[in-house]
């Protein structure tokens, strides 16, 4: 059972309880503006040319079969539309300004390379976690996953945006401790605006979620311009008060407010792509807190 994975990420403590180790796996239904892992966006693998790494060596250019790298003015470019991403100029490349984002993985070998961590899980409550782009696009994957660690006694977490079938995320339950799923907006047409497509799926996969009993932890990425005012925090914080009460009684369901920060500069420009986000600044760490007093489901 095959994945492509972009990243995998060792010692991550924010993706869940304890020290985890994080599968972030390629594709997305969403176009978030503020996209943190824009190079998990798309379903396929991706060169990504970071400039300032760049050393002007040529090697690239003599490994590439289509062409796509040249000089212009002195500064290496990048053709995309040329690029096949057969990563032969990556093999090539002295000084690693380039990257290939997305290899393909199997459940095997990921399930190998976590459990090199297990002691580090066993000591501080840790585990996996399946995170993307859109983890569950690659449902059969994930499933194998998810199996493989329960087997082996790890604490299994998927984070996802939730746009997807019913069955989809009802499958992955079964080998699934954690759910994190993000809840950005209550209006569907501002949900639309900022991510391009509605919520009525996402909110219908959370509510049917939570009438499982799997724990879930709703995560709001505060946006500004997006959902940074009390009001669209009061209208979440009301949304998932339905759901715990309408869940099974002293099932965990909680919520919480992920602050933006500007992180990924240098992989829009690495991918050749635009960062309608780089305007934005950092929520103040007072606004956040009332913001966070306005999320408070007990209160």
């Amino acid at each position: 059972m095959q994945g492509l994975v972009f990243n995998v990420q060792r010692f991550s403590i924010h993706d869940g309880p304890g020290i985890r180790t994080t599968f972030f796996l390629k594709g997305c239904p969403l176009r978030c503006f503020w996209c943190h892992n824009p190079e998990g966006v798309e379903r396929r693998p991706q060169v990504q040319f970071f400039h300032d790494l760049c050393i002007g060596c040529g090697e690239c250019l003599k490994a590439c079969p289509n062409r796509a790298h040249g000089m212009a003015g002195g500064r290496h470019e990048l053709d995309r539309s040329a690029c096949t991403a057969c990563g032969r100029c990556i093999a090539s490349c002295p000084a690693r300004a380039l990257v290939m984002a997305g290899r393909p993985m199997e459940a095997a070998q990921a399930e190998e390379e976590a459990l090199r961590d297990a002691p580090f899980f066993r000591s501080s409550g840790g585990g996996v976690t399946l995170s993307g782009g859109e983890p569950l696009l690659q449902k059969e994957f994930c499933g194998a996953l998810l199996a493989r660690c329960r087997e082996a006694g790890v604490h299994t977490a998927v984070e996802t945006a939730g746009l997807y079938p019913w069955t989809t995320l009802e499958d992955m339950l079964p080998v699934t401790d954690l759910l994190l799923m993000d809840i950005k907006h209550m209006d569907p047409g501002k949900h639309k605006w900022a991510t391009g497509a509605e919520n009525a799926v996402i909110l219908e996969n959370a509510r049917r979620a939570a009438r499982t009993g799997v724990p879930m932890v709703l995560r709001v990425p505060v946006i500004p311009t997006v959902n940074d005012t009390v009001e669209e925090v009061e209208a979440i914080r009301d949304f998932v008060r339905t759901m715990r009460d309408g869940g099974p009684r002293g099932a965990s369901v909680s919520l919480e407010l992920l602050g933006f920060h500007p992180l990924a500069l240098d992989k829009y420009e690495s991918l050749g792509m635009d960062n309608p986000s780089a305007r934005l600044s950092p929520i103040g760490g007072e606004r956040m807190e009332e913001l966070r007093a306005a999320a408070r489901l007990d209160g």
